[in-house]
């Protein structure tokens, strides 16, 4: 029984001497941990006025530069100039960018040579629809996102009717 007892209890002399030799590691830790950051501190203060003037000119060459390339590969997506682009924001930005295509085709359309008074009519009807499907997108921007995807679906679809009607009209 004693045995057992000196046992134990010196457990929990080696377990207490284990916790405060593991609490002094924390702390030397931590006070090691602040002098490093204290330390580093100072070399940013002393290398960040020779280095900033060096590299930002870089910087913002590369951010530009990215800028350049996220909007060229906006308007590629849209089908338009990258000089139009800021025309199209917004969640409805496509389905204007759609609409203003639509509407150059239906211009060039009743300017042509070749078209019809049926093809001219054509072209006056479909850009009042045009605007009508403009003022659906504008309006959708306010609505919640339920809805809005459905009344951008329905432009969608009536844009493709008018563009496959168009594409008809012009021989494609």
């Amino acid at each position: 029984m004693t045995t057992v007892r000196s046992r134990t209890r010196g457990t929990g002399k080696a377990d207490r001497a284990a916790a405060k030799a593991e609490q002094k590691a924390d702390k030397k830790a931590q006070k090691d941990a602040v002098k490093k950051a204290r330390n580093a501190l100072g070399v940013a203060k002393v290398v960040a006025p020779v280095v900033i003037p060096a590299v930002a000119p870089f910087a913002v060459h590369a951010a530009g530069a990215a800028r350049e390339a996220y909007d060229r590969y906006q308007a590629r997506k849209f089908g338009v100039a990258v000089d139009r682009l800021h025309e199209f924001t917004g969640r409805g930005a496509a389905l204007h960018a759609r609409i203003a295509g639509v509407s150059d085709g239906l211009s060039e359309l009743r300017a042509a040579e070749r078209a019809t008074a049926d093809d001219r009519e054509f072209a006056v009807d479909g850009l009042a629809t045009l605007e009508q499907l403009a003022a659906s997108v504008r309006a959708a921007e306010r609505m919640p996102t339920a809805r809005r995807k459905a009344a951008h679906r329905a432009v969608g679809a009536e844009l493709d009717t008018l563009e496959n009607n168009l594409l008809h009209r012009l021989g494609l």
